[in-house]
């Protein structure tokens, strides 16, 4: 199964969270995962805060709204 730390670097070198990676995500994250997953996940956050990655699933929705 992919890592936490594998979603986020491609989340990163793409510059998109896709919906599937963000389910993959929740999954991950109901587990246990280790201090390196969680600040990637941290770094994942920041990134999105910062414009740096988008999210696929806020594009949809205000696309939707849009329509």
């Amino acid at each position: 199964m992919i890592s936490i730390r594998e979603i986020v670097q491609n989340a990163v070198t793409t510059g998109l969270l896709t919906v599937e990676a963000e389910e993959q995500l929740r999954q991950l994250l109901r587990k246990k995962y280790d201090a390196k997953d969680l600040n990637a996940f941290m770094a994942l956050q920041q990134a999105a805060m910062s414009g740096r990655v988008r999210q696929e699933s806020r594009e949809r929705v205000t696309q939707r709204a849009i329509a």
